[in-house]
């Protein structure tokens, strides 16, 4: 009979990757493959930017693994090569022409808008309900500025704690607090009309 064995933690994977074993790092991308897949979807809102990103970030990965600090959360390192290879492959497409900055979306204190967050859950991806809905959400996180998507999708999407999206995009857990208080009031707005029918 057969013994089962266990399989090899990151830890381990990642030791063995950095020795130049190649199956380690098959392993490695069969483990990550659909978070990351699923996180540079939600992030880039397009498949075939989707795939690019997916190819770059474990090209990256591989070339990258010795700089890898063994103290850190591997996934936390993913998420940041998602993320910037998804941003980065925006940029070269110009798309950041096309979006408006919100830096002067509305002040949350005041009391219009506190009316409105109320009026919402606490995450808004949690009140889509109908397909038209998804429709409208979707295209409004495409409208959102890289950085507020970026944090919108970490925090809401992929329920990333504000203290690992900040190691994530190098940034303060204020900061992040900031984005997705901003990147949510936009996409209530977008969607007020609906939320409202």
């Amino acid at each position: 009979m057969k013994q089962q064995t266990e399989p090899l933690t990151d830890a381990a994977l990642i030791s063995r990757v950095k020795q130049g074993d190649e199956r380690a790092f098959t392993a490695l991308v069969k483990r990550y493959e659909q978070t990351v897949w699923g996180f540079a979807f939600k992030l880039c809102r397009d498949k075939e930017k989707a795939e690019e990103s997916f190819q770059d970030t474990f090209i990256n990965v591989y070339r990258k693994i010795g700089q890898f600090d063994a103290r850190a959360k591997f996934s936390t390192w993913l998420y940041t090569i998602v993320a910037n290879n998804c941003l980065m492959h925006r940029r070269k497409r110009k798309l950041d022409g096309l979006m408006e900055s919100y830096d002067e979306a509305p002040d949350p204190e005041n009391e219009s808008v506190q009316k409105q967050l109320a009026a919402w859950d606490d995450s808004p991806i949690h009140t889509v309900m109908n397909k038209e809905l998804r429709a409208r959400m979707d295209e409004a996180i495409q409208e959102l500025p890289d950085e507020y998507r970026v944090v919108f999708v970490l925090r809401d999407l992929e329920d990333r704690t504000a203290e690992e999206t900040a190691k994530i995009l190098k940034l303060s857990v204020p900061a992040v607090k900031s984005r997705l208080r901003r990147s949510r009031i936009f996409l209530r707005h977008k969607l007020h009309d609906l939320m409202a029918a």
